[in-house]
């Protein structure tokens, strides 16, 4: 019975991830105007109404070793980022805001506000609406957010760059991201 529900739970999965993505957002296209939380449970922010120029640090989860690489290099190069009329750097995570506020301790300092804001994308609904979704049931138990970096202005997508695998931080390591704004 116990491997009956462990199949049947792989296939529904299977499923999931495969039936929740959406075409891969590319340069060119609409931010999907989708809500997710940023500080609390109760505040939301949508990127698709967003003004200016902004980063979008997509990790497939909080305190993954590959994930918290990638994320101080963003905070390190703040400044340049502003230097190139981006205003805000967003990371994207799917986990729910409480994991994602530790992790931002965790990398910021306890009760600092870095430069960089985290968001949750606990749902996994902006993962699926921007065709990222990561099947990472073996790593992580379940569909993840894609790892890469997007850069937004006014709604629009100006690039995209997404990591061929999960685990590596190489195309949207945020020296390499600077070079493309």
């Amino acid at each position: 019975m116990a491997s009956l529900l462990q199949s049947t739970a792989a296939v529904a999965h299977q499923a999931f991830a495969s039936a929740a993505s959406f075409a891969p957002i590319k340069p060119g296209d609409a931010v999907p105007d989708v809500e997710v939380r940023i500080n609390d449970l109760e505040d939301k922010i949508n990127f698709s109404k967003l003004t200016g120029k902004s980063v979008l640090v997509l990790v497939p989860g909080a305190f993954s070793p590959a994930c918290s690489s990638q994320v101080p290099g963003y905070v390190e190069k703040y400044e340049a980022f502003k230097a190139k009329g981006v205003s805000d750097i967003y990371v994207v995570a799917v986990n729910d805001m409480f994991v994602v506020n530790a992790w931002k301790e965790k990398l910021l300092g306890e009760g600092k506000q870095g430069p960089v804001k985290f968001t949750a994308d606990d749902a996994g609904n902006l993962s699926s609406s921007l065709g990222l979704v990561l099947d990472a049931q073996a790593v992580f138990g379940g569909p993840r957010l894609k790892r890469g970096a997007i850069v937004i202005d006014n709604g629009k997508v100006l690039s995209v760059a997404i990591e061929p695998a999960p685990g590596e931080v190489t195309v949207s390591d945020a020296a390499e991201v600077l070079k493309h704004i």
